[in-house]
C-alpha cells in the first residue's frame, strides 16, 4: 500500500487528512489532502476490488487445470502453480484494504494487521520471484538442452519452489515485525513502524532492487539470448513464443516500474532530496495512488501471459470451464491441429513446449 518514503508492500497508509505548510505561501497557510483523501477512498476500493475478482478468477482458474492435471506435470507446471498460488496470496490481501480505507480505520485487530501485511509483501516479492525462476529456467532448458534435462524433475521443481517462498519469507520478515495496530486521531491505523531508518531504507530499496531492478535484468539478459535461438528453429510456433516473451518483459516493465519510481520519488521527498510544496506533496501522493492500482493489475495478467497463451493449458482451461459451467459453451478459436506437434527437430519440440504449454 502507499507510504511515505516505504514500499508497496508495508501497507503503510498515507495520512490524507493531515495538513502541511507550502514554504512559498503568505502566513504558512495551510495545504489540505482533503481532496485527495476523497479520491483514494473511492478510487482505490474500487480498482482493488476489481483486481481481486478478476486476479481470483484467473489464478484460480491456473490452480485448479494444474492440479487436475498434476500427474502429467513437469517443472514448468510447477512453477506456474506456485506463481498462481503466489499471486492469489496477494490478491487475497485487498479485501482488507479496501475496507481500511473505506472505513479510515483498521477494525481486524493485530494480530491481522501482521498476518495481511506478511501475506502482501510475501505474496508480492514471491510472484516475482517465481517469474525470474521460470525465466532462468527456459534460458538452461534452450541454451543448455542436454546438460540439464535429466535435472528437470518433479523432486527438483518442488526443491526450487521451497527455496523461493523461503527466500521471499526471509525477505518480507521485516514487514511481520514491524507492521502493528497504531492509536491515531481518526481511530486504529495499521502500519509499518520500524525501529529505526535502517528498516526502512531496507523496505525501499528491497522492492525497487529486489522487486523490480535485478528481476527485470535477469528477464532482458535471458531471453535477449533466447530470442535468437527461437528464431533459427524449424517451429511454426516460434513467431508465437517470441510475442510471448516481449509480453512477459514489456508487461512487467510497464506495470511495475511506474509504481516504483514514485515510491522513490516519495523516499527522496521525505529526505529533503526534492523541494518542499504542496503542488509537489500532492502530486507524487496522486501518481503514487494511480500507478499503484496500475501495478496491482499485473497478477491479473500472469495466468492470461503463462497460461492461457499456451494451447496445451488453454485447452484443458476450456475442458474444465464445460465441466464447471456446463450452461455456457465454451469455444476455441483454434482447431484441433493446432494442438499436434510440429514435425520438427526433437530438440525444437523440446523448447518450444517450454513455452507454449
Amino acid at each position: 500500500m502507499d507510504n511515505d518514503g516505504g514500499n508497496a508492500n508495508t501497507t503503510q497508509f498515507y495520512d490524507y487528512s493531515s495538513y502541511y505548510y507550502e514554504d512559498l505561501l503568505p502566513n504558512f497557510a495551510p495545504c489540505s489532502n482533503k481532496d485527495l483523501r476523497n479520491f483514494g477512498m473511492v478510487f482505490l476500493p474500487t480498482i482493488y476490488s476489481l483486481v481481486f475478482v478478476l486476479g481470483f478468477i484467473g489464478n484460480g482458474l491456473v490452480v485448479c487445470v494444474l492440479l487436475k492435471h498434476r500427474n502429467q506435470t513437469n517443472l514448468t507446471d510447477i512453477c506456474l502453480f506456485n506463481l498462481a498460488v503466489a499471486d492469489l496470496l496477494f490478491v487475497f490481501t485487498l479485501p482488507f484494504y479496501s475496507h481500511y480505507l473505506v472505513v479510515d480505520q483498521w477494525t481486524f485487530g493485530d494480530f491481522m494487521c501482521r498476518f495481511v501485511s506478511g501475506s502482501h509483501t510475501t505474496g508480492f516479492f514471491s510472484s516475482t520471484f517465481f517469474m525470474v525462476a521460470m525465466t532462468l529456467d527456459r534460458y538452461m532448458v534452450i541454451l543448455h538442452t542436454r546438460a540439464v534435462a535429466r535435472y528437470r524433475t518433479p523432486m527438483a521443481a518442488i526443491t526450487l519452489s521451497v527455496i523461493v517462498w523461503m527466500l521471499s519469507l526471509c525477505v518480507s520478515l521485516p514487514t511481520l515485525i514491524f507492521t502493528k495496530v497504531t492509536n491515531e486521531s481518526s481511530g486504529q491505523a495499521c502500519g509499518y513502524v520500524p525501529e529505526n531508518k535502517a528498516w526502512l531504507l531496507y523496505n525501499m530499496f528491497s522492492v525497487n532492487i529486489l522487486g523490480l531492478l535485478i528481476p527485470l535484468l535477469v528477464m532482458i539478459c535471458c531471453y535477449s539470448m533466447i530470442i535468437p535461438v527461437m528464431m533459427k528453429l524449424r517451429s511454426g510456433k516460434k513467431h508465437r513464443v517470441v510475442k510471448m516473451i516481449i509480453c512477459i518483459v514489456v508487461a512487467f516493465f510497464l506495470f511495475w516500474t511506474p509504481y516504483n519510481i514514485s515510491l522513490f520519488l516519495i523516499f527522496l521527498k521525505s529526505e529533503g532530496k526534492l523541494q518542499s510544496s504542496c503542488s509537489m506533496e500532492q502530486n507524487l501522493k496522486l501518481s503514487a495512488t494511480v500507478t499503484e492500482t496500475i501495478a496491482y493489475t499485473h497478477c491479473c495478467l500472469n495466468p492470461i501471459i503463462y497460461g492461457f497463451m499456451g494451447h496445451k493449458f488453454r485447452k484443458r482451461a476450456l475442458q474444465l470451464l464445460r465441466k464447471l459451467v456446463p450452461l455456457i459453451h465454451f469455444t476455441s478459436y483454434f482447431s484441433d491441429s493446432t494442438y499436434r506437434e510440429s514435425s520438427v527437430t526433437s530438440r525444437s519440440s523440446d523448447v518450444t513446449s517450454n513455452f507454449i504449454m
